[in-house]
């Protein structure tokens, strides 16, 4: 099973304490040449902002300047954010890079960044059951995370503010994914009947992906569309079922694609053995809890930089559901657990993302996943 899932990337481009955004970047660069030399099939950059430590900015900048330093691995976006951006310039600028490093790239679309949450769904009803907070094959589905607090905070209200220009709108979401799809394909038109053509954009071969975490909007419009479709078990491992199931449920067979198609993310911390492994991940916490409590993201701490610092009550149930899912360990024992999510939610691929205080660290958790992986 496990030889024929492959595996990708999602980067966020970290910023470790003592270090700086440069630093981050470079390292991020040759952790996409080691991961492409490592056999992985896709690296991905995700998009945030105002994080000091997050370098992760603009995914299409990334892909560019990653795509002159590799050879054959997928690059793409985990996600671009549309609440705050155009059809048009999405496809332009993934049109340039495409035009330079044709049929190497992924757009991955998301719907946050300026835009209202998504409407919470209904539970489609073929979920597999949750029972004591496991799915039927064990694999740990926490409580879903209520992301109220995120929403209501100043920094995010700043953070829209900064991003988006005064007065401006965002496009409803299906219309926006229509829009960047007819302009890729050359057939867009004006509600007026005017055509415009997105050059270079137009007739780029890349692949569309929607990223979603639960059953609602996102789900939906991949489904509908006929779209690929990425469901985050990092973020949100109490709605993953509900996501892959509702994109299936909705799911209609397209130009792109005759059957749904499903890739899961992860975190993931792996070395020799799991004591090592455990110590790698030991600042995991305190960075999780700088962002769910809307501070943004710290620079990642050093393990003693975390032991070292306050731990509530209160810290704990913030961030409890993210630590108890993330795969920490061996590479058999991380291996082990990827089988159980790909078996648990029938993912076609897993996207695995990986931070560490120290860049060869990270190297290294990749590398002997994969030779693990590999190996089954």
């Amino acid at each position: 099973m496990s030889s024929g899932t492959p595996l990708g990337v999602l980067d966020l481009v970290p910023i470790a304490s003592g270090s700086s955004a440069p630093e981050a970047l470079r390292n991020s660069i040759d952790l996409a040449r080691r991961a492409e030399e490592f056999g992985y099939a896709r690296y991905w950059f995700a998009e945030h902002h105002l994080n000091p430590g997050v370098a992760g900015t603009s995914p299409a900048v990334l892909l560019a300047l990653t795509a002159g330093a590799t050879s054959t691995i997928r690059l793409g976006s985990g996600a671009v954010q549309l609440g705050h951006r155009t059809a048009l310039s999405t496809v332009e600028e993934f049109g340039l890079v495409d035009a330079l490093y044709p049929s190497r790239l992924d757009l991955g679309l998301g719907r946050s960044g300026g835009g209202p949450p998504e409407p919470r769904a209904q539970a489609p009803q073929t979920v597999p059951p949750v029972v004591d907070g496991r799915a039927p094959n064990g694999l740990l589905v926490p409580p879903r995370f209520s992301f109220a607090q995120l929403l209501g905070s100043p920094r995010i209200a700043l953070q829209r503010r900064l991003l988006t220009l005064p007065n401006a709108e965002p496009q409803e979401y299906g219309a926006q994914i229509g829009d960047i799809l007819a302009l890729l394909a050359g057939t867009y038109r004006s509600p007026e009947g005017i055509e415009a053509h997105a050059v270079p954009g137009e007739g780029a071969d890349v692949e569309v992906w929607i990223l979603g975490s639960s059953g609602g909007v996102s789900a939906e419009t991949a489904g509908t569309r006929g779209l690929r479709f990425a469901a985050n078990y990092h973020v949100s491992p109490g709605t993953v079922l509900e996501a892959v199931d509702g994109y299936r449920s909705y799911f209609r067979p397209s130009d792109v694609l005759d059957k749904p198609y499903v890739s899961v993310s992860a975190d993931v911390v792996v070395a020799e053995d799991d004591d090592r492994a455990r110590e790698l991940a030991a600042g995991y916490g305190h960075w999780v809890r700088s962002i769910r409590t809307a501070e943004g993201a710290i620079a990642y701490p050093t393990p003693e930089q975390a032991r070292a610092h306050p731990w509530t009550d209160a810290d704990r149930a913030l961030v409890q559901d993210r630590l108890d899912t993330r795969f920490v360990g061996s590479p058999g024992r991380v291996a082990d657990h990827l089988e159980q999510l790909q078996e648990a939610t029938a993912a076609d691929e897993l996207l695995i993302t990986t931070i560490t205080h120290d860049h060869a660290d990270r190297v290294r958790s990749y590398e002997l996943l994969a030779q693990e992986w590999q190996r089954r």
